[in-house]
């Protein structure tokens, strides 16, 4: 397995539209356990192949507090929702930013799984609002996208920022309250 670089925010790869997988091969598989491993280590609950610059429409997720219930999704696609649930969203893509975004309280979801089998999956929660989120980066939308534009600038902003002090200071920069749900 091999840890993968996860694209930032305003980086346009993020705005790429993913293509469906045709074969599921040991060639996705490894994708889906190099993304798994790139998630755990961010940390992340969550992870689009879209952010790790791979436009196939693949995702990983897991919401369990000790890892233990890795998900993969191919090719997945809503089929149902329900309700509305509003939630604090962080994602790797773009560090250290939380905002509230309204999605979906329940999902049901079809999908191909690790080895090409076709499965159907009902989530609520933080689980449905996470496959929404990484569904969301397959279609080449960011969680602050639904966001007002003056928010947006913001955050721009902030991320600048803090990439101009990070290669100006050679100690690390570290965020105090790290957010342990970023997608």
């Amino acid at each position: 397995m091999a840890k993968l670089q996860i694209l930032e925010y305003p980086d346009p790869r993020l705005r790429t539209v993913a293509a469906q997988v045709d074969e599921v091969t040991d060639k996705t598989r490894t994708l889906i356990d190099d993304m798994l491993e790139t998630m755990y280590a961010a940390p992340g609950i969550g992870l689009a192949a879209t952010q790790v610059n791979v436009h196939q429409r693949v995702l990983v997720a897991d919401v369990s507090d000790d890892g233990s219930q890795p998900l993969a999704l191919i090719n997945p696609e809503i089929i149902e929702s329900e309700g509305d649930a509003w939630s604090d969203e962080g994602c790797l893509s773009v560090p250290d930013i939380y905002e509230k975004v309204a999605r979906a309280e329940y999902i049901k979801v079809k999908a191909l799984d690790r080895n090409g089998k076709s499965m159907l999956m009902e989530a609520e929660g933080l689980l449905a609002v996470c496959i929404q989120h990484e569904m969301d980066h397959l279609e080449g939308k960011l969680f602050v996208d639904y966001l007002s534009e003056l928010k947006r600038q913001r955050i721009r902003k902030k991320i600048e920022k803090a990439r101009k002090n990070a290669t100006e200071s050679p100690v690390p920069i570290t965020v105090a309250g790290d957010h342990p749900d970023r997608l």
